[in-house]
């Protein structure tokens, strides 16, 4: 797996964009972050639940760690050289998930947003 694989998944999604931040990339949707790799390219950073989080960590503790200052909220360090890149990817669009609008993940899967009042 390799940072190239992230980026090219993280921009996959709507809105995504990529901004250097910290000296490494990160990738946002309306400017919050839901993944980044870092400046070496050997780790990803991924917003995730907690339990999502306690799952990779149980059942790969040599490639999913929490990461550092953000892991107490559920973000998952990602070991890229060990990683499954269908793991990366799927934790890349529940990431994406958490960060964009609701309107915007209802549009991205094809469910029409509910308007207030109706």
């Amino acid at each position: 797996m390799t940072p190239e694989q992230v980026r090219e998944f993280a921009l996959a999604m709507p809105e995504a964009v990529e901004q250097e931040t910290w000296g490494h990339p990160t990738f946002r949707v309306r400017d919050r972050i839901f993944a980044s790799t870092s400046a070496d390219g050997v780790v990803a950073i991924i917003r995730a639940s907690k339990e999502d989080q306690a799952e990779l960590m149980a059942a790969d503790p040599e490639t999913y760690d929490p990461a550092d200052y953000f892991g107490r909220y559920g973000w998952v360090r990602a070991q890229l050289a060990s990683a499954d890149p269908d793991e990366i990817r799927e934790l890349v669009v529940e990431g994406w998930r958490r960060a964009a609008p609701k309107r915007l993940v209802a549009r991205y899967d094809g469910t029409p947003a509910r308007t207030p009042g109706r």
